[in-house]
């Protein structure tokens, strides 16, 4: 897989109802990385890009949440309108998407 330039992990983890932490699947995270997958296979980004789902990433309050390597590039509150923008942005032209950018709390920093 030496082709591959840019991976991209969308978190689909899910845990039980009511979990303190939430979790990205119940918000979305699945439709996310199906429509991720699908903007990216029917782009010029399908030879070089590779689309996965990932158990946790860490910042399930704020999920769904989806990093981009090698920049290392994390986004929280991605929703499935929001997919088109940031294959666009960040993926083609390599401008992430800021209105997207993690931003933990103060208290998680």
């Amino acid at each position: 897989m030496e082709h591959i330039k840019r991976h991209v992990f969308v978190c689909i983890n899910q845990r039980p109802p009511g979990h303190p932490m939430g979790c990205c699947q119940t918000k979305g995270s699945i439709e996310v990385l199906q429509a991720l997958g699908e903007a990216v296979q029917t782009s010029d980004l399908a030879a070089d890009t590779a689309v996965g789902g990932a158990t946790c990433l860490g910042p399930c309050t704020l999920g769904p949440s989806l990093v981009v390597y090698p920049e290392g590039v994390w986004y929280q509150g991605v929703k499935v309108e929001d997919v088109p923008e940031i294959v666009e942005e960040h993926l083609t032209k390599g401008n992430p998407v800021e209105r997207l950018r993690l931003r933990l709390p103060q208290n998680e920093e």
